[in-house]
Protein backbone atom coordinates (compact mmCIF):
# COMPACT_ATOMS: atom_id res chain seq x y z
CA UNK A 1 0.00 0.00 0.00
CA UNK A 2 1.34 3.49 -0.90
CA UNK A 3 1.26 5.33 2.45
CA UNK A 4 2.02 8.68 0.81
CA UNK A 5 -1.48 8.93 -0.67
CA UNK A 6 -2.68 9.65 2.87
CA UNK A 7 -0.63 12.87 3.10
CA UNK A 8 -2.98 15.09 1.04
CA UNK A 9 -5.97 13.48 2.76
CA UNK A 10 -4.42 14.27 6.13
CA UNK A 11 -3.74 17.86 5.10
CA UNK A 12 -7.30 18.24 3.85
CA UNK A 13 -8.64 16.85 7.14
CA UNK A 14 -6.45 19.25 9.10
CA UNK A 15 -7.71 22.17 7.00
CA UNK A 16 -11.32 21.16 7.64
CA UNK A 17 -10.65 20.83 11.38
CA UNK A 18 -9.01 24.25 11.44
CA UNK A 19 -11.95 25.74 9.56
CA UNK A 20 -14.40 24.27 12.04
CA UNK A 21 -12.34 25.62 14.96
CA UNK A 22 -12.15 29.11 13.46
CA UNK A 23 -15.77 29.29 12.27
CA UNK A 24 -17.26 32.58 13.47
CA UNK A 25 -21.05 32.89 13.11
CA UNK A 26 -22.98 36.15 13.07
CA UNK A 27 -24.18 37.51 16.39
CA UNK A 28 -27.99 37.78 16.51
CA UNK A 29 -29.24 41.34 16.11
CA UNK A 30 -31.24 41.16 19.36
CA UNK A 31 -28.08 40.23 21.28
CA UNK A 32 -26.18 43.21 19.87
CA UNK A 33 -29.07 45.60 20.47
CA UNK A 34 -29.27 44.55 24.11
CA UNK A 35 -25.50 44.77 24.62
CA UNK A 36 -25.20 48.23 23.06
CA UNK A 37 -28.47 49.58 24.51
CA UNK A 38 -30.13 50.13 21.15
CA UNK A 39 -33.77 51.23 21.27
CA UNK A 40 -36.41 50.99 18.51
CA UNK A 41 -36.24 54.78 18.22
CA UNK A 42 -32.56 54.48 17.25
CA UNK A 43 -33.61 53.37 13.76
CA UNK A 44 -34.84 55.48 10.87
CA UNK A 45 -35.73 54.18 7.41
CA UNK A 46 -34.13 56.40 4.77
CA UNK A 47 -34.30 55.75 1.02
CA UNK A 48 -35.15 52.10 1.70
CA UNK A 49 -32.33 51.55 4.24
CA UNK A 50 -33.04 51.09 7.95
CA UNK A 51 -30.30 53.25 9.44
CA UNK A 52 -29.06 52.80 12.99
CA UNK A 53 -28.43 56.34 14.21
CA UNK A 54 -28.05 58.63 17.19
CA UNK A 55 -29.29 62.20 17.24
CA UNK A 56 -28.19 64.22 20.28
CA UNK A 57 -27.93 67.87 21.27
CA UNK A 58 -30.38 70.76 20.85
CA UNK A 59 -32.60 70.37 17.79
CA UNK A 60 -32.30 74.09 17.05
CA UNK A 61 -28.48 74.14 17.20
CA UNK A 62 -26.22 73.95 14.10
CA UNK A 63 -26.18 70.38 12.82
CA UNK A 64 -23.10 68.16 12.52
CA UNK A 65 -23.26 64.76 10.78
CA UNK A 66 -20.42 62.30 11.41
CA UNK A 67 -19.46 59.46 9.05
CA UNK A 68 -17.30 56.59 10.26
CA UNK A 69 -14.65 54.62 8.38
CA UNK A 70 -14.44 51.18 6.76
CA UNK A 71 -15.31 48.34 9.14
CA UNK A 72 -16.28 50.76 11.90
CA UNK A 73 -19.57 52.00 13.38
CA UNK A 74 -21.14 55.11 14.86
CA UNK A 75 -19.56 54.40 18.28
CA UNK A 76 -16.20 55.60 16.95
CA UNK A 77 -17.59 59.15 17.41
CA UNK A 78 -19.01 58.76 20.92
CA UNK A 79 -16.48 61.00 22.65
CA UNK A 80 -16.47 63.68 19.96
CA UNK A 81 -20.28 63.63 19.77
CA UNK A 82 -20.61 64.16 23.52
CA UNK A 83 -18.01 66.92 23.38
CA UNK A 84 -19.94 68.79 20.67
CA UNK A 85 -23.50 68.16 21.85
CA UNK A 86 -23.74 71.22 24.10
CA UNK A 87 -23.58 73.56 21.12
CA UNK A 88 -24.54 71.36 18.16
CA UNK A 89 -27.11 68.87 17.03
CA UNK A 90 -24.90 65.83 16.43
CA UNK A 91 -26.05 62.97 14.19
CA UNK A 92 -24.05 59.75 13.85
CA UNK A 93 -25.13 56.64 12.00
CA UNK A 94 -23.86 53.26 10.84
CA UNK A 95 -23.19 53.53 7.12
CA UNK A 96 -25.09 51.04 4.96
CA UNK A 97 -23.26 47.72 5.07
CA UNK A 98 -21.84 48.27 8.56
CA UNK A 99 -22.85 47.96 12.20
CA UNK A 100 -26.52 47.66 13.07
CA UNK A 101 -27.64 49.34 9.86
CA UNK A 102 -26.51 46.16 8.14
CA UNK A 103 -27.13 45.46 4.50
CA UNK A 104 -28.55 47.86 1.93
CA UNK A 105 -31.46 46.07 0.20
CA UNK A 106 -30.29 47.50 -3.13
CA UNK A 107 -26.88 45.83 -2.82
CA UNK A 108 -25.36 49.14 -3.93
CA UNK A 109 -22.45 50.29 -1.75
CA UNK A 110 -20.90 52.77 -4.15
CA UNK A 111 -19.90 56.28 -3.12
CA UNK A 112 -22.79 57.60 -5.19
CA UNK A 113 -25.27 55.49 -3.22
CA UNK A 114 -23.77 56.63 0.10
CA UNK A 115 -24.08 60.26 -1.02
CA UNK A 116 -27.73 59.67 -1.99
CA UNK A 117 -28.52 58.10 1.40
CA UNK A 118 -26.89 61.01 3.24
CA UNK A 119 -28.89 63.52 1.20
CA UNK A 120 -32.11 61.61 1.89
CA UNK A 121 -31.26 61.52 5.60
CA UNK A 122 -30.81 65.29 5.71
CA UNK A 123 -34.11 65.77 3.91
CA UNK A 124 -35.91 63.41 6.28
CA UNK A 125 -34.49 65.21 9.33
CA UNK A 126 -35.38 68.58 7.84
CA UNK A 127 -31.77 69.75 7.70
CA UNK A 128 -31.18 72.25 4.94
CA UNK A 129 -27.49 72.48 5.83
CA UNK A 130 -25.06 70.68 8.12
CA UNK A 131 -21.36 70.45 8.80
CA UNK A 132 -19.90 67.06 7.85
CA UNK A 133 -17.22 65.14 9.73
CA UNK A 134 -15.83 62.03 8.05
CA UNK A 135 -13.06 59.57 8.90
CA UNK A 136 -11.30 57.46 6.24
CA UNK A 137 -14.08 56.01 4.02
CA UNK A 138 -16.47 58.43 5.75
CA UNK A 139 -14.15 61.28 4.79
CA UNK A 140 -14.30 60.25 1.15
CA UNK A 141 -18.09 60.12 1.28
CA UNK A 142 -18.16 63.53 3.00
CA UNK A 143 -16.04 65.30 0.40
CA UNK A 144 -17.84 63.58 -2.48
CA UNK A 145 -21.15 64.75 -0.97
CA UNK A 146 -19.77 68.28 -0.72
CA UNK A 147 -18.71 68.26 -4.38
CA UNK A 148 -22.23 67.20 -5.41
CA UNK A 149 -24.28 69.22 -2.88
CA UNK A 150 -22.15 72.11 -1.69
CA UNK A 151 -25.21 74.20 -0.91
CA UNK A 152 -26.10 71.67 1.83
CA UNK A 153 -22.72 71.81 3.62
CA UNK A 154 -21.65 74.46 6.13
CA UNK A 155 -18.16 73.21 7.01
CA UNK A 156 -16.18 70.05 6.29
CA UNK A 157 -13.91 68.13 8.69
CA UNK A 158 -11.88 65.34 7.08
CA UNK A 159 -10.19 62.94 9.48
CA UNK A 160 -7.48 60.94 7.63
CA UNK A 161 -9.77 60.84 4.57
CA UNK A 162 -9.59 58.22 1.84
CA UNK A 163 -9.72 59.10 -1.85
CA UNK A 164 -6.28 58.94 -3.45
CA UNK A 165 -5.02 55.92 -5.38
CA UNK A 166 -2.85 53.37 -3.58
CA UNK A 167 -1.60 49.81 -4.13
CA UNK A 168 -4.53 47.76 -5.39
CA UNK A 169 -6.79 50.79 -5.76
CA UNK A 170 -6.28 52.58 -9.08
CA UNK A 171 -8.36 55.39 -10.52
CA UNK A 172 -11.39 54.38 -12.61
CA UNK A 173 -10.76 50.67 -12.02
CA UNK A 174 -12.76 48.25 -9.89
CA UNK A 175 -10.45 46.35 -7.51
CA UNK A 176 -10.47 42.57 -7.44
CA UNK A 177 -11.54 40.74 -4.29
CA UNK A 178 -8.76 38.37 -3.15
CA UNK A 179 -9.90 34.76 -2.94
CA UNK A 180 -8.78 34.46 0.67
CA UNK A 181 -11.06 37.37 1.63
CA UNK A 182 -14.11 35.43 0.46
CA UNK A 183 -13.94 33.30 3.63
CA UNK A 184 -14.62 36.43 5.73
CA UNK A 185 -18.36 35.69 6.11
CA UNK A 186 -17.43 32.41 7.81
CA UNK A 187 -14.18 33.06 9.67
CA UNK A 188 -13.17 36.13 11.68
CA UNK A 189 -11.38 35.24 14.93
CA UNK A 190 -10.50 38.09 17.30
CA UNK A 191 -6.75 37.69 16.81
CA UNK A 192 -7.09 38.16 13.05
CA UNK A 193 -9.17 41.31 13.46
CA UNK A 194 -6.67 42.62 16.01
CA UNK A 195 -3.82 42.21 13.50
CA UNK A 196 -5.79 44.25 10.96
CA UNK A 197 -6.76 46.98 13.40
CA UNK A 198 -3.43 47.56 15.16
CA UNK A 199 -1.92 49.69 12.35
CA UNK A 200 -4.78 52.17 12.86
CA UNK A 201 -3.30 53.34 16.16
CA UNK A 202 -0.15 55.33 16.76
CA UNK A 203 0.15 53.54 20.10
CA UNK A 204 -0.98 49.89 19.81
CA UNK A 205 -1.96 49.98 23.50
CA UNK A 206 -4.75 52.40 22.56
CA UNK A 207 -6.63 49.46 21.07
CA UNK A 208 -8.04 48.17 24.34
CA UNK A 209 -9.78 44.79 24.72
CA UNK A 210 -13.11 46.63 25.00
CA UNK A 211 -12.47 48.49 21.77
CA UNK A 212 -11.49 45.28 19.97
CA UNK A 213 -14.64 43.61 21.26
CA UNK A 214 -16.81 46.41 19.88
CA UNK A 215 -15.20 46.22 16.44
CA UNK A 216 -15.50 42.42 16.46
CA UNK A 217 -19.15 42.54 17.53
CA UNK A 218 -20.08 45.03 14.83
CA UNK A 219 -18.30 43.05 12.13
CA UNK A 220 -20.33 40.02 13.26
CA UNK A 221 -23.63 41.88 12.96
CA UNK A 222 -25.94 39.99 10.57
CA UNK A 223 -24.94 40.42 6.92
CA UNK A 224 -22.07 42.85 7.52
CA UNK A 225 -19.22 40.59 6.42
CA UNK A 226 -20.94 39.70 3.17
CA UNK A 227 -21.67 43.39 2.62
CA UNK A 228 -17.93 44.08 3.00
CA UNK A 229 -17.22 41.56 0.22
CA UNK A 230 -19.98 43.05 -1.94
CA UNK A 231 -18.68 46.58 -1.38
CA UNK A 232 -15.08 46.05 -2.49
CA UNK A 233 -15.66 45.71 -6.26
CA UNK A 234 -17.83 48.84 -6.12
CA UNK A 235 -15.05 51.03 -4.68
CA UNK A 236 -14.07 52.88 -7.85
CA UNK A 237 -11.82 55.86 -7.22
CA UNK A 238 -12.04 59.04 -9.25
CA UNK A 239 -9.02 61.33 -9.39
CA UNK A 240 -9.50 63.89 -6.57
CA UNK A 241 -7.51 66.45 -8.57
CA UNK A 242 -10.57 66.95 -10.79
CA UNK A 243 -13.02 67.17 -7.88
CA UNK A 244 -11.54 68.70 -4.73
CA UNK A 245 -10.82 72.17 -6.19
CA UNK A 246 -14.59 72.60 -6.64
CA UNK A 247 -15.07 72.65 -2.86
CA UNK A 248 -15.29 76.21 -1.55
CA UNK A 249 -16.62 75.66 1.99
CA UNK A 250 -14.11 75.86 4.87
CA UNK A 251 -12.24 72.56 5.39
CA UNK A 252 -10.30 71.24 8.37
CA UNK A 253 -8.00 68.25 7.94
CA UNK A 254 -7.35 66.21 11.10
CA UNK A 255 -4.52 63.70 10.76
CA UNK A 256 -2.34 61.53 12.97
CA UNK A 257 1.23 61.66 11.72
CA UNK A 258 1.73 57.96 12.60
CA UNK A 259 -1.17 56.88 10.37
CA UNK A 260 -0.30 53.52 8.78
CA UNK A 261 -3.63 53.14 6.98
CA UNK A 262 -3.62 56.30 4.85
CA UNK A 263 -0.23 58.05 4.85
CA UNK A 264 0.06 61.44 6.49
CA UNK A 265 1.82 62.64 3.33
CA UNK A 266 -1.58 62.56 1.59
CA UNK A 267 -2.52 65.59 3.67
CA UNK A 268 -0.27 67.73 1.46
CA UNK A 269 -2.23 66.62 -1.60
CA UNK A 270 -5.47 67.68 0.06
CA UNK A 271 -4.01 71.03 1.12
CA UNK A 272 -2.77 71.61 -2.43
CA UNK A 273 -6.16 70.88 -3.99
CA UNK A 274 -8.55 72.39 -1.44
CA UNK A 275 -8.65 76.18 -1.70
CA UNK A 276 -10.02 76.79 1.81
CA UNK A 277 -8.33 74.12 3.93
CA UNK A 278 -6.28 74.10 7.11
CA UNK A 279 -4.78 71.18 9.05
CA UNK A 280 -4.49 70.00 12.62
CA UNK A 281 -1.92 67.19 12.84
CA UNK A 282 -0.86 65.09 15.82
CA UNK A 283 2.65 63.56 15.94
CA UNK A 284 1.81 60.58 18.19
CA UNK A 285 -1.55 59.55 16.78
CA UNK A 286 -2.66 57.22 14.01
CA UNK A 287 -5.66 56.76 11.73
CA UNK A 288 -8.46 57.22 14.29
CA UNK A 289 -7.52 60.21 16.50
CA UNK A 290 -11.13 60.48 17.66
CA UNK A 291 -10.67 57.14 19.45
CA UNK A 292 -7.00 57.32 20.39
CA UNK A 293 -6.96 60.80 21.95
CA UNK A 294 -10.51 62.21 21.77
CA UNK A 295 -10.01 65.25 24.01
CA UNK A 296 -6.78 66.32 22.34
CA UNK A 297 -8.01 65.82 18.78
CA UNK A 298 -11.43 67.39 19.36
CA UNK A 299 -9.96 70.74 20.41
CA UNK A 300 -9.23 72.07 16.90
CA UNK A 301 -12.53 70.65 15.63
CA UNK A 302 -14.57 72.51 18.24
CA UNK A 303 -12.75 75.73 17.43
CA UNK A 304 -13.28 75.21 13.69
CA UNK A 305 -17.00 74.48 14.03
CA UNK A 306 -17.72 77.53 16.21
Amino acid sequence: MNWWIWIPLGLAAAAVAAGVALYTPDIPRATLEAKYHVKPTDYLTVDGVRLHLRDIGPRTAPAVIMLHGFGSSLQTWDDWAQGLAADHRVITYDLPGFGLTGTDPTGDYSDERNVAVLLALMDKLGLQRASLVGNSLGGKIAWNFTVAHQDRVTKLVLVSPDGFASTGFEYEKAPTVPFVLRILPYILPRFLLRLNLQPAYGDPAAMTPALLTRYHDMMLAPGVRQAVIDRLPQVILHDPATLLPNITVPVLLVWGEKDQMIPFSNSQDYLRLLPHAQIASFPGLGHVPQEEAPVLSLGPVKQFLK
